[in-house]
Parts: structure tokens; sequence; C-alpha cells
């Protein structure tokens, strides 16, 4: 992907990550093209921390990662004996008990959760490969507009694994259940067309126009008030989880906040 228009200054820059904030627009971008974007422990504390720097005039955040590939999934090297230096390798986490196992993970899934932030709306920007790890961070995104060119695949369960990175979830809920099952089972790729047919993809585009739509879907989120668009996420994230008539309330709990906020009343 091409470089942002801007030559802002990064507030962070380290283990492969970069984030730039332009007011309310923030970019994440992976940014170590030379190993397509291969994911490490390091880089996803260094996710982490980019969610947790984040000031509060963001409103949109867009990921992208450098290069042909968009993230290649994990650095090989954590599938070797010898590891990566200085994290513990696939053997060492297999030893730990219980708690410090799920202690473990539940560290590595960080970098994926604060995407869906209910005061933000995250956009990822995929071309190329979206393997494993790195169809999980896309996944983690609340929208997706991607190249012609970009492949996903999820091949933890062809290595023995399961995805942990908090893929699950939101694959489920995009394409449904059965095709969930089968794109993991399999690890097969899913191209941009599939992609959009099946609700993975909000858009897809030539690689050459992947910057400029992701630009104008930018500014179209931008364009409503950020207070509507809040508890409109809210209310869509919790509508799975809610009775048709529970969500009906939720509704007209929104509505009345706004409402009030609209007319100089509310709290």
């Amino acid at each position: 992907m091409a470089s942002p228009a801007k030559d802002l200054a990064p507030v962070l820059d380290k283990d492969g990550v970069r984030l730039t904030v332009d007011d309310a627009i923030a970019t994440v971008t992976l940014a170590n093209p030379a190993k397509r974007n291969a994911q490490s422990p390091a880089l996803w504390r260094a996710l982490t921390e980019a969610g947790r720097l984040l000031p509060g005039s963001v409103r949109v955040v867009v990921l992208r990662g450098e290069g042909q590939s968009f993230s290649a999934g994990l650095d090989r090297r954590m599938f070797t004996p010898e590891g990566i230096a200085g994290e513990p390798t696939f053997i060492d986490l297999a030893r730990r008990d219980d708690a410090a196992l799920d202690a473990t993970i539940a560290g590595y899934q960080e970098a994926f959760t604060w995407w869906r932030r209910n005061d933000l709306v995250s956009v990822a920007a995929v071309q190329g490969h979206a393997i494993g790890a790195g169809f999980q961070l896309a996944l983690a995104c609340d929208l997706r507009v991607v190249a012609d060119d970009v492949q996903f695949a999820m091949r933890e369960t062809s290595l023995g694994l399961v995805p942990d990175l908090t893929g699950t979830h939101p694959l489920v809920g995009l394409v449904g259940y059965a095709r969930a099952l089968e794109i993991c089972a399999t690890g097969r790729f899913v191209g941009a067309e599939e992609a959009v047919a099946t609700g993975l993809a909000n858009l897809a585009v030539p690689a050459g126009q992947l910057d400029d739509a992701v630009r104008d879907l930018v500014a179209a989120l931008l364009a409503a008030p950020r207070d509507a668009v809040i508890e409109t996420k809210t209310l869509l994230r919790g509508a799975p989880a809610r009775s048709y008539d529970e969500q009906r309330a939720a509704e007209r709990a929104a509505q009345a906040r706004r409402l009030r906020d609209l007319a100089g009343i509310g709290e």
C-alpha cells in the first residue's frame, strides 16, 4: 500500500508497528515489509501500546500493511525449537500451568481487542496475503476494504492449532458457522470476490485504488456526528446478544440519550 499523503511524525514506531495521528484519524501501519509484516509477541505488545496511546480526538483508526502483503501471519521463528530471542517458545508455553498459559495468550489477544472500542471505527486496508494472525488482525477491525489481490487464509488448524487471536467470533458473525468452519478446517484461500460476497469485506478495489477507497470511506464515517456513531455502533455490537424486545428497548434508551443531548438537556 502506498504511504499516507501526509508526512506525520509517528506517535509510536517500534517492533514493526508505526502509529501516526492526524486529528480525528489515526493510522496504524505494520511496517516490516521485508518479512511480509510477520507477527511476533513484540509486535503484539506494540499494537497494544498503540491502542493505549490514541488521543481522545481520534474517531477512525486505519490499519494498513506496508509492502506486497498485509501480514503473512506468525513469524516462522515461533515454530522452531529456538523460537524468538527473549520470547517463550511453543514448548515453553506448553509447559506452563493452566493459569500462566491462559494469562500469556490473553496478553497476546490484547493487541486484537481494542479495535472494536465503541468510541472508534476501525478500518483494515488489506492487500496481498492476510494469513493466520494477519487474517485475525483484519477481522479485529470493524470494517475491511480489500485490494483485488487479497488472499485471506486461516492456517492454524492445519498446523495443529486453533485461531486464538480473537478471530473466531467475528468470522462466524460475518460469514456464518458453516463457512467459517470450512475456511478454518481447510486453510484455503479466500479471494476478494468471495470476501465481498460473503460479507467478510465491505469493498474490493484494484490494488492501486486501495488508499483512495479507504480515504473516501473514512471521510464518510467522519461526516456523521461522533456521538450518534458511537451510540449506533454500541447498538449494533450488542444486538446479537439481545432478544428482539431487548434490542427494541436498547434502541429506545439510545434515542432518548440522543434527543436529550441534541436538545441540550442531556447529562
